[in-house]
């Protein structure tokens, strides 16, 4: 087996539309991130996700794919992708893309040519009825958008199946030709250079779809063949799936063979992030210490994806009725900044008030945690939205690079703009961009420079095991440990607004020369251990000894 590289990562997501636009049309484009991946590489960043790159009518933010061999033009060519994985190379910092099949745009070719004709040779590529499905008004997963999942088609003069909107028909994943093509889609791209794939709603790939039977078996055999062959094409490879189900579940994704995963290598963390949104909204740990013991054991190979905000909204469908309510009240108040009834619209920075300390307790205790961070674009800048932004657009606006017009995103005017910057008030483009913080050593760009190199220093967290340290803390103070063959660390979070002390006298046996490697404030020197102060909203990272 090769290094397991992904567990120690940092993963920064990214639209290529939003980032940066090199040719001054008003969509950022591959030239664009190209140039800016000196800033990427700054930040600490070794893996850059790539949201969809393929040719797209864009009707949902170019997962409607049209060409899974190409890039959209809109960003330029595959020479210029070829040439972004080179410099990315060289800097250090792998890429992966969307793999989004479990369906294609209804403008796709294979769509095109199965609706002409029950002979045409992807006809059986799709999932068809020729009557009515009776669940056609089941399992939406954009409610009050979508209104069902089966579409009558006037040509094919059949109901075709679409678990998300009606102009993005699913694939038949019981083909064996379609299983070969998504497999020959890998290949495509890890030949070019691509490091894997953030494999988009994985349970649906794999559903095994049928007229009425809305719990459709699913085939999680597919996932160990395309992990086989990605592996054999590139050793290295990695799939990082979504996949938002039962905890029960997750094991199935992940896969276990003598130990070892044979299926998906990374999840994300829904069940975390859910948790991690509550503790913030109750500035209290108690349900994220449920998290970390309720974490089942992984198969060796096997890694969390950990987030606080990603390209969508802050989904809480795993969380009570009453969990939600309380988060929503804290976060999302208003009607308008929550979507599908189990989520929230907004960055983290706005969510938080804009509290600097709020902000660096959240991404520090993320980034401490188990698995790998993932961490979207100008999250580190405390980026704004833009509410006025239909649905999971509010969080799309364009990276704020600097204080030139449209926040030195583009030199088009403001109405040629693939979105409108976020202008004015306390997030606008001229109160929060990389210039004003690169000039600034306090900044919170600074500062997540900091924390990443820190992370960097403490391998224990990525690839070590995550155990809360259960000792009496004050109300609101969490304390784990990272534990590795490379030495041990322990982390105090406070996610309440009261100053406190911790007792860590029992871990002193065990200590080395402790010393904190990142912290909110100057703490006095580390000596005897039972009196150690923790401020409101405060973090300190504390090695306790180090083996190699």
């Amino acid at each position: 087996m090769s290094d397991r590289w992904y567990e120690k990562a940092v993963i920064y997501c990214l639209d290529i539309d939003t980032y940066a636009d090199s040719n001054g049309d008003g969509v950022g484009d591959i030239r664009g991130l190209i140039g800016r991946l000196d800033y990427l590489a700054r930040l600490g960043i070794t893996c850059l996700w790539l949201n969809p790159i393929h040719p797209s009518p864009d009707k949902d933010d170019g997962y409607d794919v049209a060409d899974f061999y190409n890039v959209d033009p809109r960003f330029g060519t595959l020479g210029d992708f070829a040439e972004l994985l080179h410099q990315a190379q060289n800097r250090g910092i792998k890429v992966i893309i969307d793999l989004v099949v479990n369906h294609t745009s209804d403008q796709h070719p294979w769509f095109q040519s199965a609706r002409q004709s029950p002979e045409s040779p992807y006809r059986d590529w799709y999932v068809w009825s020729e009557t009515e499905p009776p669940d056609r008004n089941q399992g939406m997963v954009f409610p009050g958008e979508q209104k069902e999942t089966w579409t009558y088609d006037r040509t094919a003069k059949q109901w075709f199946y679409h678990r998300f909107y009606k102009f993005q028909p699913d694939l038949n994943i019981t083909n064996p030709q379609v299983r070969e093509e998504i497999k020959k889609i890998c290949a495509f791209w890890l030949q070019l250079g691509v490091a894997g794939f953030r494999m988009d709603a994985v349970p649906f790939i794999i559903e095994e779809t049928e007229p009425g039977n809305p719990d459709a078996p699913k085939d999680f055999a597919f996932l160990t063949d395309l992990r086989q062959h990605i592996q054999w094409r590139r050793g290295d490879a990695v799939l990082l799936a979504e996949a938002n189900v039962e905890a029960d579940q997750l094991k199935h994704f992940f896969g276990d063979q003598g130990g070892s995963a044979n299926r998906i290598h990374m999840l994300f963390d829904f069940m975390l992030n859910g948790r991690l949104m509550l503790a913030l909204a109750r500035r209290h740990p108690e349900v994220i210490i449920d998290a970390l013991q309720d974490t089942p054991k992984l198969p060796s190979g096997a890694q969390w994806a950990t987030f606080l905000r990603n390209h969508d909204e802050v989904d809480l469908s795993r969380l009570t009725a009453e969990q939600r309510a309380e988060v929503f009240g804290q976060f999302g108040p208003d009607e308008s900044m929550q979507l599908y009834g189990r989520g929230i619209r907004r960055r983290l920075a706005p969510m938080l008030g804009g509290d600097r300390r709020r902000l660096e307790l959240a991404y520090a205790l993320q980034f401490s945690l188990r698995g790998t961070p993932v961490l979207r674009y100008g999250e580190e800048i405390g980026m704004g939205d833009d509410l006025s932004l239909e649905g999971r657009d509010a969080i799309r606006t364009p990276m704020q690079w600097s204080s030139l017009p449209n926040g030195g995103f583009s030199t088009a005017t403001p109405d040629e703009l693939i979105r409108p910057v976020v202008t004015g008030g306390d997030f606008g483009y001229e109160q929060v961009n990389v210039t004003l913080q690169r000039h600034d050593p306090q900044s919170l760009l600074s500062w997540f420079e900091r924390m990443i190199r820190t992370l960097r220093e403490t391998p224990e967290v990525g690839s070590g095991t995550c155990k809360h340290v259960d000792i009496p803390v004050p109300a609101g103070v969490l304390v784990h440990r990272a534990d590795a063959d490379t030495g041990c660390m322990v982390f105090i979070h406070n996610l309440g607004p009261d100053d406190g002390v911790v007792d860590l006298s029992s871990l002193e046996p065990e200590a080395e020369y402790p010393n904190d490697v990142l912290a909110d404030q100057e703490y006095p020197d580390l000596g005897k251990m039972d009196a150690l102060p923790i401020g409101g909203f405060g973090y300190r990272w504390i090695r306790l000894k180090r083996f190699a």
